[in-house]
């Protein structure tokens, strides 16, 4: 599950790259991804029509048929993905993890930018945040997949 402020920009289009990178690793089958906000300010809305613009020029589906919804305390999953630090303190009961932590090149501040309040650029930049990271949150899901069959028949 990915966990931005209102579920409307930065968790849906992270959780559209996701969908796409484990149907291309051929784990589409195995892995559940989802999305959540930490407010419900947004909820019911659907996926924020600039983020759906550079999706679409990227080539991903843009969404159709999200709704954002708030994060709930029995929202468990696998893994928590956070976009920010302050996302993760809100999360903090569900263990989260920092989304960017999975990107090998970022260093320093690892939050994901926040597009709301910018322009096109500022949602392309986004977007080039989350697949930068989405690579290794794949991998690592893979790891994890792989880890537990051992376990099972091990």
């Amino acid at each position: 599950m990915v966990v931005c402020t209102g579920n409307i920009c930065r968790s849906p289009m992270a959780e559209i790259v996701l969908r796409e990178r484990f149907a291309a690793a051929g784990l589409a089958d195995q892995v559940v991804v989802d999305s959540t906000g930490i407010s419900d300010e947004e909820r019911g809305n659907p996926v924020d029509r600039r983020a759906r613009s550079v999706l679409v020029a990227r080539g991903y589906p843009t969404g159709d048929g999200h709704r954002a919804r708030q994060v709930r305390p029995d929202d468990q999953r696998d893994l928590v993905l956070a976009m920010t630090n302050a996302h993760a303190r809100a999360l903090r009961g569900l263990d989260p993890v920092l989304f960017r932590s999975f990107d090998p090149d970022a260093s320093g501040d690892l939050d994901v930018a926040d597009p709301w309040y910018g322009g096109p650029r500022d949602f392309e930049v986004c977007l080039a945040q989350i697949e930068a990271a989405a690579d290794g949150i794949v991998e690592h899901v893979r790891n994890d997949l792989g880890n537990a069959q051992v376990t099972r028949h091990g």
